[in-house]
Order: C-alpha cells, then sequence, then structure tokens
C-alpha cells in the first residue's frame, strides 16, 4: 500500500489536528468463469436474467479503497473510506463500468471505534461468519442457508447510512450497529454481537431484529466458532432465523476449513445449508498458490442447490494480486 502524507499550513493551522494521511490500497482479479447453464442459474431474480449467456465467461475485479485520516493531539482517530470497483456482470459476462460506493466515517480512541454511514453491521463484521470462501470469486460459503437480510457494507453502492460501534477489552469485544432499512417508515433494522478470544479459538454470537411495521417482526441469533491448529484452520456456524417467508425461517449451518499442503499452497473447504424448503446448500472446495509479491493463482469448483431445484455445477480459476 502506497501512502502519500499531505501535510500543508492549512492542516497545520486547523485546531487539534497534528497531520493527515491519505492512502490507497486494494487488489486485482481475473480470470475464467463457469456456472452451469448460466441464463437460468446467474440470479434469483427472473428480470436480471440474460437468455443465451455462455455457461464460461471472463471474470474479473479491480477493487481501489481510498482512506483518509487524521489524528488529533488528543490521539483521538478520524477517517474515512471510499471504494472504487469494477466488475464483470455475472449474468452475461459483459464488463461494468467501475464506480465509488458510499462513504464510511470513523472516529477510533483506545477500544472504542464507531463508524457512521456505509457501515458493516455487528453481524457483517462477526468474527468467523464468513469462514473460508473457495474459489477466485469466492463463490461459496458456509452462510449460505441464511436468508435474513442485516446491515451489510455495501462496495459498489451507496449502502446503507447507519451506526456501528465496536469496543474490544482485552480478548473480548463487543459491538452494535443500527439503520433505518425502509426510510420514512418505522422499519428500523439493529444487530449486536459479542466475541471472546481464548488460547486459538474464537468463540461468538450474535442477534439482529428488523422492525417490519405492520408485519411481523424479523430476527436472527447466529453463533460462530473459529480455530487454528498448525497448518489447519477451521470455523462452524449455526444460527435460526425468522424471514416473513416460511420456506427460509428457520435453522441454517455450516462449516468451512483450510489447509496448508505447503508454505505456498492452501487447500480451502466450505459446506453451507439451512433446514427450510427454501434454502440455498453450497458445497465447494478450492486451492491458493502463492507465487509472492502478493499475487496468487486461485480456483474452486463447487455445486450450488436452491430450495428443490436441481442443484448446478460453479467452477473458477485466475489470478489475483494486491497493491
Amino acid at each position: 500500500m502506497k501512502k502519500i502524507l499531505f501535510a500543508s499550513t492549512a492542516l497545520v493551522a486547523t485546531a487539534g489536528v497534528a497531520a493527515a494521511d491519505v492512502s490507497f490500497g486494494g487488489y486485482g482479479r481475473f480470470g475464467v468463469g463457469y456456472m452451469e447453464d448460466r441464463e437460468l442459474n446467474s440470479s434469483t431474480d427472473p428480470a436480471d436474467l440474460v437468455a443465451g449467456s455462455p455457461d464460461t465467461i471472463i471474470v474479473s475485479r479491480f477493487r481501489l479503497n481510498i482512506d483518509a485520516s487524521a489524528e488529533t493531539d488528543a490521539g483521538v482517530k478520524f477517517s474515512a473510506r471510499v471504494r472504487l470497483q469494477a466488475d464483470e456482470d455475472s449474468n452475461n459476462g459483459e464488463a461494468n463500468a467501475a464506480g465509488l460506493n458510499g462513504a464510511r466515517f470513523s472516529v477510533e480512541y483506545g477500544g472504542l471505534r464507531v463508524d457512521v454511514g456505509n457501515v458493516a453491521g455487528a453481524i457483517d463484521n462477526l468474527p468467523n461468519y464468513y469462514g473460508n470462501e473457495p474459489g477466485l470469486e469466492n463463490f461459496t460459503g458456509q452462510y449460505s442457508g441464511n436468508d435474513y437480510s442485516f446491515v451489510g457494507y455495501s462496495s459498489g453502492g451507496a449502502g446503507v447510512n447507519g451506526v456501528y460501534a465496536r469496543y474490544a477489552v482485552g480478548d473480548f469485544a463487543v459491538a452494535a450497529s443500527y439503520d433505518q432499512s425502509a426510510p420514512g417508515t418505522d422499519a428500523d433494522r439493529w444487530d449486536i454481537h459479542a466475541a471472546y478470544t481464548f488460547g486459538n479459538i474464537t468463540a461468538a454470537l450474535a442477534y439482529g431484529e428488523t422492525d417490519a411495521g405492520a408485519g411481523s417482526d424479523l430476527d436472527m441469533t447466529v453463533l460462530t466458532l473459529g480455530g487454528t491448529w498448525g497448518a489447519f484452520s477451521g470455523t462452524l456456524i449455526v444460527g435460526d432465523e425468522s424471514t416473513g417467508t416460511v420456506a427460509t425461517s428457520d435453522t441454517f449451518y455450516g462449516v468451512s476449513a483450510a489447509y496448508d499442503v505447503s508454505s505456498a499452497t492452501t487447500l480451502t473447504f466450505a459446506y453451507g445449508d439451512g433446514s427450510g424448503d427454501g434454502d440455498t446448500r453450497n458445497v465447494g472446495i478450492g486451492a491458493i498458490h502463492d507465487l509472492g509479491g502478493g499475487v496468487s493463482l486461485r480456483g474452486g469448483i463447487g455445486e450450488i442447490k436452491r430450495g428443490n431445484a436441481d442443484g448446478f455445477m460453479r467452477a473458477d480459476f485466475g489470478a489475483q494480486f494486491s497493491f
């Protein structure tokens, strides 16, 4: 990550601010991706499906994080981030134009951090929620059986205009987030979590709830575990949710793992499902080979099954580099 330091007379003159810093960093990836019957399976929304879409397409992503920060004489750090990102359209393989997302602002002091704007919520930040995601595109994960919509960071859109706060002391941390999921209504949404690390294992518990206005409230409770034992690491997720739909209001669960075959090569695995008829089952394996200098070769293969529909295969392979 390259940093550009701006220390002008105007900044020095600003009361209580010692210096300002702007940094750039991110990653790029490109390769090929395969989805069986892409024109039928690339989206759950029929309006997004494109007839005649090829099963094999060129996949890519360019992500640039732009971070700006300043620190007061008292040691309070203020920062902000916007993200520039360009991907392919997974429905038809065509390239999408790059765009900026909504801004996130942060204040940090000691063990306390508060984010405002396009925030990642307490469940989105839950340790080991995402686990190990095989593939260049991370197309499969242990969380696939979860259908509850929690506060999440948006890479390509405005995101929520919410607030997230986290306080950590030693091996213990608590967090909470809030946003008005439907502006102009009383459909407020909030998440909380607590996490504790003991030795090489981290356990975390989270709860989220959405006030659905005149309808029934929606909620989710989820527990995660994750640990590392030498060359092996693994995660576990289990939860219960009420989504307002009978087919997806149920228990969900999953596991993931990673194993370092050598200092340069890692194998990954993920499985996720739920007990509801409308849940999505994911299972996949992948590999990462480090070429040094922040460059790696990545790929994966797996199956996705949505509800009672037939499963379909996905696979990808390509290169990723960090900067």
